[in-house]
């Protein structure tokens, strides 16, 4: 049977090799069933309610890629998306949560709708490859931002609005020691390091009596105060327009990124350069969003932690099963992730935040109209709060740089109407 679904032999794998490959990306991005829940409850939800529709909109995004892509990719809700939903959505511009749900919901719609009519791949294209590097660094920056944040470590000051903490507390100690360890570890090549380093302060804090731990195990908290909680008609808010834009613009460029990446390093692509099953791998994506929104968390998306289960020989949707399954087992860990304080999750936003800042590498520096709106971009994410003004900001700066240049030509038809769209955005909304 497994052989029928996934072709295993014809991908020159085995059961064994799916499975220890399937274990290995989960144990890279299990962190997620820890940070979502913290993230969320800061615009509101119940975040028991937020870690059972983590874990399953997570298995339901593994099983749909697994079963219907056949491809090696885990997925769950997104790093950034979270954060841009709790803050923006809700925190800056005060929609309730259960509006924020509907924006995300619509996004999954059109994201699905692109994906099948294949207009995704003209508007990708559209897009500057160096501004989407730029997009990229600058979700990582405000990650980074609420990271230290939330360890006390950045603080508000009414003279320069931000200022450092009380570098002396436990949690800034805490904070800064769980960082080290997740680096050092991600350096030698440890599997889980991520998880490792948010439930090594977690047993710390727990031993030393900052943090007291009801158990490890017990039934999933209750689905009921999220579930279905979505507010369709509310999303329909004209406001709302650049918002489900920002949700599907960062997941379009978030999953293509990503599904490229591990294609290429599992030699999953064609002789052309090209990825067989492209728009299967984004329905699955496109799908799992719409079911997470239903569920009550925010936009699901395909993990670039998959590369290290592909590392450890996956090829095929049975790694991405694997996963999904160990999200089912995760259900029943509710007490630990209840226990898992926001000093611990901290550095593992900073260390997301690390690692999405490479992007910058491929930018050309020595072009200052390609510099320039890269960071734009990138800057004003984390001082507006806001990934939605972010891209806006650096969509505007590119066009009006490249025109006023006299490089007019390198300005797509898309670009125009995106620079359009945000500038009268800014101006009416």
């Amino acid at each position: 049977m497994l052989e029928r679904l996934f072709k295993l032999q014809e991908h020159n794998t085995t059961v064994k090799t799916e499975v220890i490959a399937g274990l290995t990306t989960f144990l890279t991005m299990a962190y997620i069933i820890f940070v979502n829940p913290s993230l969320l409850a800061a615009a509101g939800m119940d975040s028991g309610a937020v870690f059972v529709a983590t874990c399953l909109a997570a298995a339901i995004g593994c099983f749909i890629m697994g079963f219907y892509a056949n491809y090696p990719v885990a997925m769950a809700p997104g790093m950034g998306l979270n954060a841009f939903f709790s803050f923006t959505v809700v925190g800056q511009m005060g929609y309730s949560w259960q509006v924020a749900l509907g924006a995300v919901f619509f996004s999954g719609i059109c994201f699905f709708l692109l994906s099948a009519f294949r207009i995704r791949e003209w508007i990708i294209n559209s897009i500057p490859l160096s501004l989407r590097g730029g997009i990229g660094a600058g979700i990582g920056f405000f990650l980074g931002f609420l990271g230290l944040q939330n360890a006390g470590i950045v603080v508000d000051n009414p003279a320069t609005l931000v200022s450092m903490g009380d570098m002396t507390s436990w949690n800034a100690i805490m904070a800064c020691l769980g960082f080290v360890v997740i680096a050092a570890l991600y350096f030698r090549g440890v599997t889980g390091s991520v998880m490792i380093g948010i439930l090594s302060v977690t047993l710390l804090s727990i031993a030393t009596g900052h943090v007291e731990l009801n158990g490890i195990f017990a039934m999933p908290p209750s689905l009921v105060p999220t579930f279905m909680q979505l507010d369709l008609a509310g999303a329909l808010d004209i406001g709302l327009v650049s918002i489900v834009f920002s949700f599907l613009f960062v997941d379009m460029f978030d999953t293509s990124g990503t599904l490229i990446a591990v294609a290429q390093k599992g030699n999953l692509l064609d002789k052309d350069g090209n990825m067989p099953r492209i728009n299967r791998a984004l329905m699955a994506d496109s799908t799992a969003t719409v079911a997470g929104s239903m569920l009550g968390t925010s936009t699901t998306t395909s993990y670039i932690e998959s590369g290290a289960g592909i590392a450890a020989g996956g090829r095929t949707g049975l790694t991405a099963v694997v996963v999904g399954l160990l999200f089912i087992v995760s259900l029943f860990l509710s007490p630990l992730a209840g226990a898992i304080p926001a000093y611990a999750t901290a550095p593992a936003l900073f260390f997301v935040a690390v690692l999405m800042t490479h992007s910058l590498v491929k930018i050309d520096w020595d072009d200052i109209t390609e510099a320039a709106p890269v960071g734009v971009a990138a800057i004003t994410m984390p001082l507006t709060y806001s990934v939605a003004s972010g891209i806006a900001l650096g969509i505007i700066a590119w066009t009006g740089i490249k025109l006023i240049s006299g490089r007019q030509k390198e300005i797509t038809p898309a670009m125009i109407v995106l620079t359009a769209l945000f500038i009268v955005k800014f101006m009416i909304f």
